[in-house]
């Protein structure tokens, strides 16, 4: 099958690209590199989703990305450097390749930036969006599995949470251009006949997670005996997702609307299992063997008090079983963090 993947060089595309070509399967990666951190880990995750050796000689980002997609170019194998804003770049992938399934991870992510620059990511994540989905429309792709957030519960009263939750109460931009990408996907479900998974994926960690996320930077700040940030009293809770189970749950969704028609479903995708802050900086503490020096700080704006996921739909609609609780997470995390900082 002929997959395209949009984001496939971050956290999340990158494993899903590097199981999908481990299936057999043709992989089209659109990446934007955006600034929103280090390209050069990007590219990393890129060279060692399609396994090849992470070594690479960084000069300077336009060139590096160049000299990456003709190291990585492969007869099952194709990374574009385009932005998802860019329709006539998209239009050009989508008549060069026969598309079987949209798998749409892209997004400008993270709830605090999205309250400084609100705009910007309805510009990314709702306009993109359309941009691909009026280009399935075109070339008739239709099937499309779509990364959403727990994020769209906001400071849900209800837990666990469970997709028939209403969740018309958003608490940052972020969580609100997610929701209507929700609305928006079953707009062209009902008008065109395309089928629409959207995974409402919660707080995933593991080997490549963005370095702004908590995990990745207590770990970074712990082994370097820095002083971490600490939001709160330690109470907040989330329901910690290993990556593995993540991309787990994305194949099978493929599956699903490959398998299925007049298909548009909300899907959990967590690991039922809340941890809180102090719970989850003892996990760490414990792998790395230090004590981590906490600077107090008040709750964010924007930040939920608590996730927790009811994955029962996914259980019985996808058979969508995570098998890593957080503590072989975080030691497997650890241990991958470990390797690419010595």
């Amino acid at each position: 099958m002929n997959y395209l993947v949009t984001g496939g060089s971050g956290f999340i595309g990158s494993h899903l690209v590097e199981r999908l070509l481990k299936e057999g399967h043709f992989v089209i990666n659109i990446d934007n590199f955006d600034d929103f951190y280090d390209y050069k880990i990007k590219i990393k995750n890129t060279l060692e989703s399609v396994s090849l050796s992470t070594d690479f000689n960084f000069s300077e980002k336009e060139s590096d990305i160049l000299k990456l997609i003709e190291k990585t170019s492969s007869e099952n194998y194709k990374l574009y450097y385009t932005d998802i804003r860019d329709k006539e770049s998209l239009a050009q992938i989508f008549k060069n390749h026969k598309i079987d399934c949209l798998i749409h991870l892209a997004a400008l992510a993270g709830v605090r930036p999205s309250i400084e620059r609100p705009l910007d990511y309805e510009e990314v994540n709702i306009k993109g969006t359309m941009n691909l989905w009026e280009l399935c429309r075109e070339f008739n792709v239709k099937n499309n599995v779509i990364a959403s957030s727990s994020s769209v519960y906001g400071n849900n009263e209800k837990i666990p949470f469970s997709e028939t939750d209403n969740v018309d109460k958003p608490i940052s931009p972020y969580a609100a251009t997610k929701k209507c990408t929700e609305i928006l996907g079953h707009v062209y479900h009902h008008l065109y006949e395309m089928n629409m998974i959207f995974l409402r994926f919660f707080t995933v960690f593991g080997p490549r997670q963005r370095p702004d996320l908590a995990i990745h930077k207590f770990t970074k700040l712990i082994s370097e005996n820095k002083e971490i940030p600490f939001y709160g009293d330690g109470s907040t809770a989330r329901d910690y997702t290993f990556i593995d189970d993540i991309v787990d749950g994305i194949i099978k969704s493929i599956e699903y609307v490959e398998k299925n028609s007049n298909v548009y479903e909300t899907i959990n995708l967590g690991e039922s299992q809340v941890i809180t802050l102090n719970e989850m900086l003892s996990g760490i503490e414990k792998e790395l063997e230090k004590v981590a020096n906490k600077k107090n700080l008040p709750i964010q704006p924007g930040d939920v008090q608590k996730t927790n996921a009811d994955i029962e739909k996914a259980k019985n609609l996808i058979n969508y079983l995570p098998k890593t609780n957080y503590q072989n997470g975080i030691k497997i995390f650890v241990e991958w963090f470990l390797r690419n900082n010595n």
